[in-house]
């Protein structure tokens, strides 16, 4: 699932516990994910340094995201099981959606669809740059 994700990192630096990727199948642009390195499937399955390392990454793709897309606000959460909405319940990560006043995002409901208003390239090179702006090593290459 994520193995295959390097491509689409927004880290580039060395992160013993976690990755952070930019989602292939966002809800907005620049819908990411934070997921630990182990294939765990709960939060009871994670030890304090991967936990606090996974919201330190959460909380710098945040920032780094902000000072790309200038959201108005974030959705951040984690869904456990399939029945809460995990797509890959074997696998636990931690989304980090901008959001904007007034975007409903009502495409994917309707047609099963969803806008992206920038290629993930591109948005990945401007995440890349800002995280060298803002000094986070481990979000830029």
């Amino acid at each position: 699932m994520f193995c295959g994700a390097q491509p689409v990192s927004v880290h580039g630096g060395p992160c013993p516990r976690c990755f952070a990727v930019l989602n292939r199948y966002p809800y907005t642009g620049g819908h990411a994910l934070v997921a630990p390195n182990a294939h765990v499937a709960d939060l009871a399955d994670l030890d304090a340094p991967t936990m606090t390392e996974i919201m330190e990454m959460v909380r710098d793709v945040q920032k780094v995201l902000q000072e790309v897309v200038h959201a108005h606000g974030y959705n951040i959460g984690i869904n456990l099981g399939r029945c809460a909405g995990a797509g890959l319940p074997g696998h636990l990560h931690v989304h980090v959606v901008p959001r904007w006043n007034g975007d409903t995002n009502f495409v994917s409901v309707f047609s099963g669809a969803r806008v992206i208003s920038s290629a993930l390239g591109e948005l990945l090179g401007q995440l890349r740059a800002a995280g060298a702006k803002l000094n986070l090593p481990r979000l830029t290459p």
